[in-house]
């Protein structure tokens, strides 16, 4: 399959170029070899997540950093928001490590109300409060900067983030949004192999997790700000796909950020209207699940019409020679979702959907 013709919401195309710079010699991991490209991948990174802060790098996906999140953040209540099945994993992580969790759940399709979060929060005190920022599996944008300022508002009270489908796609500001975590896996928005997950943690954050007792050792966060002042790693990390993140970076700071949240908006913004036109053109009634204003501009899942299953389209999309995704969890049969993030562009969204109005038609 050329690239340019697998629209998965993760893992996403790899560009050819990112890939062959995996092929590198192998070196120390406690040399000064390492030093040298991790001070250079912390660069990048802090770009990426608008951040003064060190950026976490953990050889693992982003379920590691999930659990590192509570695990450092929390020893008591934690207040899960639940609007999709990734949101209510984040919830399920908080409780298979043994935390009191309540949920503010929404609808599947919903984005979080700040005022919703702000009057639970008034009726009992919580260690930490844990959202997603990109619901994968609804395409529905959540407003971190609303969320975080309710947070704020309760001095012990942190903000874990799951920004998986957010990070390098959807804007993110670390810092001045005053998140306490926030974390991403390299295979989505950022274009990578999948096997790497970034964090960035408030110093706060770091007081905490240096108070906590029974946080295990690999996802220990002082152990990774401890070996990033000497610019390595708590544990042996996978070299290749450092390699392949650092070429990454210089193709990331050549578009800029800014550059890079608008062509994802773009393409978004062309999803939507594509379905818009089914309706009023094609007599097809496709519809995209979040509503506006809460929309992610890295992934769209899209209801179909009766009659029409997710898999039947994704298989018919499959015999074109696309990928897209099938709809997920209770979603399977009545959606399907586009991953319109990493490195695509307008013209290869463009070839897609006239692909895939053929198959819906």
């Amino acid at each position: 399959m050329s690239f340019g013709r697998f629209f998965l919401p993760g893992p996403t195309e790899v560009h050819p170029e990112v890939l062959q710079a995996q092929v590198g010699a192998m070196i120390g991991h406690r040399g000064p070899g390492i030093q040298g490209l991790v001070e250079e991948l912390q660069a990048g990174l802090k770009t990426v997540f608008v951040t003064e802060r060190p950026v976490l790098i953990s050889t693992s996906s982003a379920t590691g950093f999930m659990e590192a999140a509570v695990r450092n953040g929390a020893s008591g209540k934690v207040l899960a928001l639940v609007n999709g099945a990734f949101s209510q994993r984040f919830a399920d992580i908080a409780r298979a490590c043994s935390l009191d969790v309540d949920e503010i759940a929404v609808p599947w399709g919903e984005a979080h109300d700040p005022a919703d979060l702000a009057a639970k929060l008034a009726q009992g005190r919580y260690d930490a409060v844990t959202v997603v920022h990109s619901e994968t599996s609804t395409g529905v944008l959540n407003d971190i900067p609303a969320l975080a300022a309710v947070v704020a508002e309760h001095e012990d009270t942190f903000l874990l983030v799951d920004s998986v489908t957010g990070v390098g796609g959807a804007e993110m500001r670390a810092d001045e949004w005053r998140l306490d975590f926030v974390l991403t896996g390299s295979q989505k928005a950022l274009a990578l192999p999948p096997g790497l997950a970034f964090a960035v943690a408030s110093e706060r954050m770091m007081a905490r997790s240096a108070t906590m007792k029974g946080k295990g050792v690999y996802f220990d966060l002082m152990a990774f700000a401890k070996n990033l002042e000497n610019f390595q790693t708590p544990t042996t990390p996978a070299l290749s796909l450092f390699y392949a993140l650092r070429h990454q970076l210089g193709r990331i700071d050549e578009e800029t950020m800014e550059g890079r949240w608008a062509r994802h908006r773009t393409m978004a913004e062309r999803t939507w209207a594509w379905t818009e036109a089914m309706r009023a053109e094609r007599g097809v009634d496709v519809r995209v699940m979040a509503p506006r204003g809460f929309r992610s501009p890295t992934v769209t899942t899209v209801h179909l019409p009766e009659g029409l299953s997710g898999p039947s389209v994704v298989k018919g999309m499959r015999d074109r020679g696309w990928v897209i995704g099938g709809g997920y969890g209770k979603l399977k049969e009545g959606t399907i979702r586009i991953g319109h993030m990493g490195d695509h562009t307008g013209a290869e969204l463009d070839q897609l959907l006239g692909v895939l109005e053929e198959v819906v038609r």
